[in-house]
């Protein structure tokens, strides 16, 4: 608790800069050419008092945002979420009603673990990059390929959340 109560939010902007989030950014529209998925990316610093006198859970958090950026709504069901809450240095990884079958949650797992790994070494872009790589990989082997045709459902950019 008391990490997340201490959290300065100018530690976010540190850890992820306008050139990361960039950076992360051309990562999910490179990774999403290869597949038909679409990847969101979000970084948070902690959370609030009244989520943690809650109890409010990394993972349930991240499927609030999840649903708050809309990554549900994809024509496939096929939005994925990469959720990074910094205090905690960990990461959640919430995929789409189409995903859930053909991704074995072990697979999610052993990406938020080797994220959180890089995270707790304070190599921040190099966490996303791998996540968002990773990630796209599995898409890859696992959501057909998008026609040439169809726009990218889902904006690119990262979301950093409560500036």
């Amino acid at each position: 608790m008391l990490r997340h109560l201490a959290f300065a939010p100018w530690r976010v902007r540190r850890a992820f800069p306008r050139a990361t989030l960039a950076a992360i950014a051309a990562a999910i529209h490179a990774a999403e050419q290869t597949h038909g998925g679409e990847i969101r990316f979000a970084v948070e610093g902690a959370l609030d008092l009244p989520e943690l006198w809650r109890g409010v859970s990394a993972r349930t958090r991240a499927m609030e945002v999840f649903a708050q950026l809309h990554v549900w709504d994809t024509e496939h069901n096929d939005g994925v979420l990469i959720y990074l809450l910094l205090a905690d240095r960990g990461v959640e990884i919430v995929a789409d009603r189409g995903l859930r079958t053909r991704v074995d949650a072990d697979e999610w797992a052993q990406v938020c673990r080797g994220m959180e790994a890089m995270l707790r070494a304070n190599r921040f872009e190099a966490a996303a990059l791998h996540g968002v790589a990773e990630v796209g990989a599995l898409l890859a082997r696992q959501a057909p390929p998008r026609p040439a045709d169809k726009r990218n459902e889902l904006p690119d950019w990262p979301v950093v959340l409560r500036l």
